[in-house]
């Protein structure tokens, strides 16, 4: 299977870091990353979604989570500088990101918004994130995903 590179890869590609793009099958009724994982035969902590939120002080940032997890809006809040923040509506997605829901790369979005990843990336040498289309996942280190989006680490999800 021929796999078409996205404008996410060649972002990576321009700033020289190494990736794998890894294909999978979509399913439209479930765009979870629990099915990526399951379709991609990782576990479900390194498969990491790509959340766009909007707070009421910064406007629009970017939360990146491991995928079965829950985001905590008050430490999201807290973290960019908010009293309280909301995931944006699902029709906003597309015209401020540029990226359809189940396919929202942290690479390449219309502009670069703070961004901040859950903690738990680090425990991982790589990481899956979105590369920008269903049925096609990012490979990489988290390391070189921090530094080129320039990403906080810190705590965003819900605790048990």
């Amino acid at each position: 299977m021929k796999i078409t590179k996205t404008n996410a890869a060649r972002l990576l590609d321009k700033a020289k870091i190494a990736y794998d793009l890894i294909p999978y099958e979509v399913d439209e009724s479930n765009l979870s990353a629990t099915h990526v994982a399951e379709q991609l035969k990782e576990p479900v902590e390194q498969v990491f979604k790509t959340l766009v939120l909007k707070g009421d002080k910064t406007g629009y940032f970017v939360c990146i989570i491991p995928g079965a997890e829950e985001l905590d809006l008050k430490k999201a809040a807290r973290v960019s500088g908010n009293k309280k923040c909301d995931m944006i509506p699902m029709k906003e997605l597309l015209p401020i990101t540029g990226y359809i829901r189940g396919a929202c790369s942290p690479f390449g979005m219309k502009k670069l918004f703070p961004t901040y990843i859950h903690a738990s990336c680090l425990t991982f040498d790589r990481i899956y994130v979105s590369a920008g289309q269903r049925g096609l996942q990012i490979h990489l280190a988290p390391s070189d995903l921090i530094k080129e989006i320039h990403a906080e680490v810190t705590d965003l999800v819900q605790s048990e």
